[in-house]
């Protein structure tokens, strides 16, 4: 296996580390190598382009932000061309559900096959070996990349031969998310708005009502205030937002909390917290509740 990653982001390069950890034989390519100095010291080799890695590659993975960040390097950079007929592109990243069929097709035409395989959980999670990883593709590609996928997660979903279903998967577990935090940054105004603190309010409903992962670590965050180390920022939070409700509408499905959460990011993009972690949304449910919502960022 020669194994390749493009994009060495908040997620990215997590992933390259925790893979090299693994004993994987590991090509990186980024922007800018900078961010690849520290896996290079732990045995990653770089490579200059992303054609350049994808040249060799038997499996090349990408962690991106976003479909045009994608489709930039991989017809922008040359990927398409450079990867091998036989070879197998491995998507990690959250795209739309319109764009992962374009690459399905585009890469069946040139021989490649394609697996997406989006994941739920915030860099904390990959490196503790936390990260849940959803699958789809053709089964003999499933196959190949299985062992990457099963080093990256402690988990992986298999949903079958069509690569966007995982992409469908992913979109619908991002609206979730963006609904238990419209939720409870409304929660929040409301408590605050009566004189009880949020932090307390939020140890009743994990002890009472509502125990998860979702409403105790984001709920904390909120309740701490603790926005500026984003593990997921406002503009992706945004983005992801924009494609669950696309998909939405392409199969006349309303989400009408979708909408409600999106415009309460785009309330808190108004004012410039787009680099904020998307838990940063409480703050325009305390404005909207008459509070001048100034507060000291935690970076931790």
């Amino acid at each position: 296996m020669k194994l390749a990653l493009a994009g060495l982001g908040n997620m990215g390069r997590p992933l390259a580390e925790r893979l090299l950890a693994k004993n994987f034989a590991l090509t990186v390519t980024n922007r800018t190598k900078e961010k690849a100095v520290p896996l290079l010291e732990k045995g990653a080799l770089w490579a200059s382009s992303p054609a350049e890695a994808a040249r060799d590659a038997t499996i090349f993975a990408t962690m991106l932000a976003d479909d045009g960040a994608l489709d930039s390097l991989l017809s922008g950079s040359g990927v398409f061309d450079a990867l091998p007929p036989g070879s197998i592109h491995l998507s990690l990243s959250t795209i739309s559900v319109d764009f992962a069929k374009q690459l399905e097709a585009e890469h069946a035409r040139r021989g490649q096959g394609f697996v997406s395989a989006p994941v739920f959980g915030r860099p904390d999670a990959v490196v503790e070996g936390r990260l849940r990883v959803l699958c789809a593709g053709a089964q003999d590609a499933v196959d190949r990349v299985l062992p990457v996928l099963d080093a990256l997660g402690a988990k992986v979903f298999h949903l079958g031969t069509s690569p966007s279903m995982a992409n469908l998967v992913k979109l619908s577990g991002n609206f979730m998310i963006a609904s238990v935090l419209e939720t409870l940054g409304e929660a929040f105004a409301l408590v605050r708005s009566g004189g009880i603190d949020p932090a307390l309010f939020l140890d009743i409903i994990n002890d009472s009502l509502f125990r998860s992962p979702l409403y105790e670590n984001y709920g904390k965050l909120m309740a701490e205030k603790r926005y500026g180390k984003a593990g997921f920022t406002m503009d992706l939070g945004l983005k992801d937002l924009r494609l669950v409700l696309e998909a939405a509408e392409s199969l006349h499905v309303p989400l009408p909390l979708a909408s409600i959460a999106r415009d309460s990011l785009l309330a808190g993009m108004a004012r410039g917290r787009q680099p904020l972690d998307w838990s940063a949304m409480v703050l325009s449910h305390y404005e909207r509740a008459g509070f001048d919502e100034t507060p000291e960022i935690q970076n931790a």
